[in-house]
């Protein structure tokens, strides 16, 4: 996909969200070079206030406490690798054209190498950053598990639907194996420059709550740790597809979305443990499961690389033509967690205060937001890119487009949030746990409290419902 630099000279290594030595194609292009400056750019426009512009623009905070403290931990991790290896990690704050080309002309870099990405902001980032520079911006693919290059038909020709997409891929196409991480060459004589705090950019810092699953830690170091803890230690893949699912806990998934979606860590390096687990430990239908969902996730970086913009319009790609809904009342009672339907405003109150939310509690909020209450699904996804601490523009969108019924399937994809609630939370431990005004109350009562008596309902003071409880929509 990336042309071929010319071996020698001095290349630029311009780090966005591939935080990691380990698989890292544009790294290992980069160090074909007698120098090697390594650099990482926090843009201030990636914090505070946005205009998320098109029909009916909103504004809506880029980056959170929680992603923010990952991503300053995570350039933190790999300073320090580079380091390890002799190197170092240059960070600047600024324009990432002007940082880059100030830098290109300092150091008399030959070429640029960079990670391409398919989503319309990063893409046009990389569009102004090429004009700027005097040499040439060298595009690589790193953050999927398939490379497009090995898809079974160009990426503009792909299926919008999972399934076909996973089995022509399953069928058709192989995974790579990681790069090794390369010799990294000397550095030319350039400051490195300190790590910006969160203070710097602007962002306010939030404890870590201890009801969390996990306590995040950003950067290659302890992506590598949880792989290896939930892989190897634990022998918690064995048990993937029974517990996915799970709501309270550390091992009930495997949790490597933030480390995969800051670029920490590589699928393809996933992937090759799970081959390795599968011939050490067992084959099974969880070993498959994981796998299955990294391609979930690569289904949708190729469907927005085939659709752009598209996605972030209201009626998505299906173009739906949708009543939706402004209702900023209703809106922030659903942000802080007050909607009076408790499986909702846990899975919204652990959001908040830990930037992590398990893939059926997304659903859930998710579907009660856009379907329930009919508000524009795209404030409820720029709130999610506000808030969590593994946002990707592809995952988070696609599978937000996707439940409000305009991405990629056709079917309705209503939750019945009380079945939901009923169904993967049967003893209301997860309820219980970020409600705690429901503490005490029977599981069946904790997930609809409004079925109390009057006087027991005004003694556990929670909200009540915002709509009636018998109009939620969707079949399970």
């Amino acid at each position: 996909m990336a042309p071929d630099a010319d071996a020698g000279g001095t290349t630029l290594l311009w780090l966005r969200r591939d935080l990691r030595c380990h698989d890292n194609p544009a790294l290992a292009a980069a160090a074909d070079a007698d120098r090697l400056l390594p650099v990482s750019v926090v843009d201030p426009a990636g914090y505070g206030p946005a205009d998320f512009g098109g029909p009916r623009s909103f504004t809506y905070e880029k980056t959170g406490s929680h992603r923010t403290r990952f991503r300053l931990d995570a350039l933190d991790d790999l300073r320090t690798r580079l380091r390890d290896r002799g190197s170092d990690l240059v960070v600047r704050r600024g324009d990432p054209a002007s940082v880059l080309s100030d830098l290109v002309d300092r150091v008399d870099a030959d070429a640029v190498h960079v990670h391409t990405r398919p989503t319309p902001e990063e893409r046009a980032v990389e569009e102004r950053v090429a004009g700027a520079l005097s040499a040439p911006l060298v595009r690589h693919w790193g953050h999927t598990l398939y490379h497009p290059d090995d898809l079974p038909s160009d990426v503009s020709g792909i299926d919008d639907t999972y399934t076909p997409f996973r089995k022509s891929v399953e069928s058709s196409a192989s995974v790579r194996a990681p790069a090794p991480v390369p010799t990294i060459p000397d550095r030319p004589a350039v400051d490195p420059g300190e790590i910006p705090t969160t203070t710097d950019l602007g962002v306010d810092s939030e404890p870590v709550d201890d009801r969390t699953a996990m306590a995040f830690e950003g950067g290659e170091t302890a992506a590598l740790d949880r792989l290896d803890a939930y892989l190897w230690e634990t022998d918690s893949l064995r048990e993937y597809k029974q517990t996915r699912n799970g709501l309270v806990g550390r091992d009930y998934s495997s949790k490597f979305s933030p480390w995969l979606n800051e670029g920490c860590l590589s699928p393809r390096r996933v992937s090759a443990e799970i081959d390795a687990y599968e011939e050490r430990r067992v084959e099974n239908d969880s070993t498959y499961w994981l796998r299955f969902e990294l391609i979930w996730r690569d289904f949708f970086q190729f469907q927005f690389a085939k659709h752009g913009g598209t996605f972030f319009t209201p009626g998505g790609i299906r173009r739906r033509e949708i009543a939706w809904r402004d209702d900023e009342t209703a809106f922030g009672r659903w942000k802080r967690g007050e909607t009076g339907i408790p499986f909702v405003d846990a899975g919204m109150r652990e959001l908040n205060a830990t930037g992590y939310l398990s893939n059926r509690a997304r659903q859930n909020v998710a579907s009660f937001l856009a379907n329930d209450l009919r508000i524009d699904w795209r404030k409820g996804a720029a709130y999610f890119e506000t808030r969590l601490i593994d946002y990707d523009p592809a995952s988070n969108y696609g599978n937000w487009a996707y439940v409000a019924g305009v991405g990629n399937d056709s079917r309705n994809r209503a939750f019945d949030v009380l079945w939901q609630a009923h169904r993967y939370d049967a003893d209301a431990a997860y309820v219980r746990r970020w409600l705690p005004e429901l503490d005490g109350l029977a599981p069946d009562v904790a997930h609809e409290p409004w079925t109390l008596p009057d006087e027991e309902r005004a003694r556990v003071n929670y909200p009540s419902p915002m709509i009636d409880p018998a109009t939620l929509s969707g079949d399970g």
